[in-house]
């Protein structure tokens, strides 16, 4: 996975998958200039992207043994509860629901503290690879 995310927008990042568990996947995001906004903390887009990338490698997993199977981020939204201005923050998605066409994961993410700064929500769509997410 880490060699397929370095070509995107997740190289550009610096976000990288750490663990992957039967219920749950990690990854991690330095907090440096490619991902701090004007004033010096975390971006809240570059939040939303880490929790992107989680969710949508994680339904990836789950629909690995499908034919033909593709996965596609169709919603996303993040609170963003508290300011990180250096370090490395760690999201980890877990599954709220998995249904045959759609995922509902949470994504948490959290400082090198353990304090929570980002509570997101992602929407994958699950089709056939022949139909349109469109």
């Amino acid at each position: 996975m880490n060699h397929r995310i370095q070509t995107g927008i997740e190289r550009g990042l610096g976000i990288r998958i750490t663990a992957v568990g039967p219920d749950f996947l990690c990854g991690e995001m330095p907090v440096d200039e490619r991902t701090v906004q004007p004033f010096g903390i975390l971006h809240g887009g570059a939040s939303i992207v880490l929790a992107e990338t989680l969710g949508s490698w994680a339904s990836y997993l789950v629909t690995a043994d499908r034919p033909g199977a593709r996965v596609a981020g169709i919603e996303v939204s993040g609170s963003h509860v508290q300011a990180v201005s250096s370090g490395v923050v760690t999201g980890v998605a877990r599954p709220v629901r998995l249904g045959r066409s759609l995922h509902f994961w949470r994504i948490d993410i959290r400082d090198q503290d353990n304090e929570l700064c980002c509570s997101a929500k992602l929407t994958v769509k699950v089709s056939s690879g022949q139909d349109s997410v469109d």
